[in-house]
């Protein structure tokens, strides 16, 4: 199956064009950097370090839809890159923890907003629980890691 997808037309244009590749990668690290402003926003304001006067509720509207709508780019961009080397990336130890730390962002932040999050009005102006001062360590614990992996892809 990878193999077939990196044989695609579009994935052989990627792989063997002087421009594609670094464009594509350039578009996917400063959408990554987009969402890892916006998550580093709403997490910080969770630990009381950033953004202590407005509640969390606003920050967290505020800055969610810059984090999907960067995601979403990021995303598109990393596919096309996983498709030129689809077989290679597979197999490449820091994609994959790179992969398994975003499945686990993504596990933290939907535990976040259909549990902890459901009792926001009641901290919303104060020091929000363990629980979500818990998941934005997490969050930003991952994130650190997804950058770190997502560097050394290259290197090995």
């Amino acid at each position: 199956m990878l193999s077939w997808l990196e044989h695609r037309p579009f994935a052989i244009a990627i792989a063997e064009s002087t421009w594609l590749f670094p464009i594509t990668e350039t578009v996917h690290v400063l959408a990554l950097t987009v969402v890892i402003g916006a998550v580093a926003m709403m997490d910080l304001r969770l630990l009381g370090v950033g953004n202590k006067d407005r509640p969390v509720s606003e920050v967290i509207a505020s800055a969610l839809p810059w984090a999907w709508t960067a995601f979403t780019v990021a995303f598109i961009a990393g596919s096309m890159m996983f498709c030129s080397k689809a077989v290679s990336y597979a197999a490449n130890v820091p994609f994959r923890i790179k992969m398994v730390c975003m499945v686990l962002a993504a596990i933290n932040m939907l535990v976040f907003h259909f549990f902890t999050a459901r009792g926001m009005a009641t901290w919303d102006e104060g020091r929000p629980p363990l629980s979500a001062r818990l998941a934005a360590v997490f969050s930003l614990t991952l994130w650190v890691v997804i950058v770190a992996s997502g560097r050394w892809i290259g290197f090995v």
